[in-house]
């Protein structure tokens, strides 16, 4: 604020003018911000994820674990800025987000405590045993992920490992088996310079050990119970696409229902990459958006297609919770990534939107998404797959909010410029 007062004084003497602006009494500059906020008041939620994801950021800033006691100091400052905010429309909302900066710093805290132990892997080769939990294909052989992982004779571990199994090997392993391979496993490395992407900081909140090779073909012990529903309909979807459709086509075939992009060639993944097709693999908006699309209109048609039952129940209702919950059951099926767990909340909005009347697309929307993630995994603000996916929503709907009222000013004789200007953003 300083800075902008003494921008505008400069301004006022090159013009000749001679503002005192930076001697205006302190009273008329705060009330001229509480009119500036009343303004903007219903503007003002949109700061709150904001100021959550800068408390996020000043955790992971720090260079040492600060005391746990400064988090319970959090509780009651949401409580404090609600009873400003009824009296002082600028304190209440100062308040607020310095309640929302403190609740995202004691969320990251929070999250990074009641992670497991760091694993704890001998230096040199060894015998490992674990559950399967995940079976990824790869151009060149299979990837699986071991669940409580113990090696030799030592007492499982709470942190899973993945192994890159050796070339060749055919042994047949599903999730839910018990596994046992020698194998080499390495926890994960440093940042390669300051500044880069830290593995062990990711490997830490994902609940990784470590990963490795393995040295030997596997043994594999069929497992007892039936292995998680989810988990087992990836990899059968995945092994009936690749079985139907060989090689890279159906590597990006599995990739595009999925999610899994382990399975892609280099080369094929290059070229993705290269034609700027790639970010079309990482299951998001637009895969959540046919799927619920899709399963929306089957069901308010099917529905339609049966006038005893269409006209005595509200179609449009139905099928909007019967296309939210199969877009969940995507959602889970691809693994819950972040972009897809942002395009669900705001998917879960927009159909609450549709189904009352209100106005889908707003930034209030995108603000509810943000903050939700962020609520259940703060670290994610840490990720690339975080940051552009939020701000390539933010920039979708700041813009349409700015062309809408523009091209309604467009009187019926300016059709064709109309037209013109919404294909030409749009596709912008």
């Amino acid at each position: 604020m300083v800075v902008a007062m003494a921008v505008v004084a400069t301004l006022g003497r090159w013009r000749g003018l001679a503002l005192p602006v930076l001697s205006l009494p302190v009273p008329w500059v705060l009330g001229r911000l509480g009119a500036c906020l009343a303004a903007e008041h219903g503007r003002l939620a949109l700061w709150l994820p904001v100021a959550l994801g800068l408390g996020v950021l000043g955790y992971f800033g720090l260079s040492v674990e600060p005391d746990s006691a400064w988090g319970w100091l959090a509780l009651p400052l949401p409580g404090l800025a609600w009873v400003l905010g009824r009296r002082h429309l600028l304190a209440g909302w100062v308040a607020m987000l310095v309640a929302a900066a403190a609740c995202g710093f004691a969320l990251a805290s929070w999250q990074a405590g009641r992670q497991p132990p760091a694993l704890e892997a001998p230096r040199t080769a060894a015998i490992w045993r674990g559950t399967v939990a995940g079976v990824e294909a790869l151009p060149e052989g299979r990837r699986v992920t071991l669940a409580a992982p113990s090696f030799n004779d030592s007492a499982p571990q709470a942190r899973r490992i993945r192994l890159r199994l050796k070339a060749g090997d055919e042994t047949p392993v599903a999730v839910g088996d018990a596994l046992e391979v020698r194998a080499l496993v390495r926890l994960p490395g440093a940042p390669a310079f300051p500044g880069a992407w830290d593995f062990q900081r990711a490997a830490w909140f994902s609940r990784l050990g470590g990963s490795g090779f393995a040295l030997a073909p596997v043994r594999v012990e069929p497992g007892e119970a039936a292995p998680p529903f989810f988990a087992g309909l990836r990899a059968m979807l995945e092994a009936r696409v690749q079985a139907a459709m060989p090689g890279a086509a159906g590597a990006v075939a599995a990739a595009l229902l999925t999610g899994g992009q382990s399975a892609i060639p280099a080369a094929d993944m290059a070229a993705m990459r290269d034609s700027g097709l790639a970010h079309l693999l990482s299951v998001s908006g637009l895969h959540i958006a046919i799927v619920m699309s899709v399963s929306f209109a089957l069901l308010r048609g099917g529905l339609a297609l049966w006038p005893w039952l269409g006209l005595r129940l509200d179609g449009k209702l139905l099928a909007g919770v019967a296309a939210l919950g199969v877009g969940g059951c995507y959602m889970l099926l691809t693994g819950s990534a972040v972009p897809m767990q942002r395009s669900f909340a705001m998917a879960a909005l927009a159909t609450l939107g549709l189904l009352t009347g209100r106005r889908v697309l707003s930034l209030r929307s995108w603000a509810m998404a943000a903050g939700a993630v962020l609520l259940v995994q703060p670290d994610a603000v840490l990720g690339p797959s975080f940051q552009m996916s939020f701000a390539a929503v933010l920039a979708l709907i700041a813009g349409w909010e700015w062309l809408r009222p523009v091209l309604a000013r467009l009187g019926p004789q300016d059709g064709w410029r109309r037209r013109l200007a919404l294909v030409g953003f749009g596709l912008v």
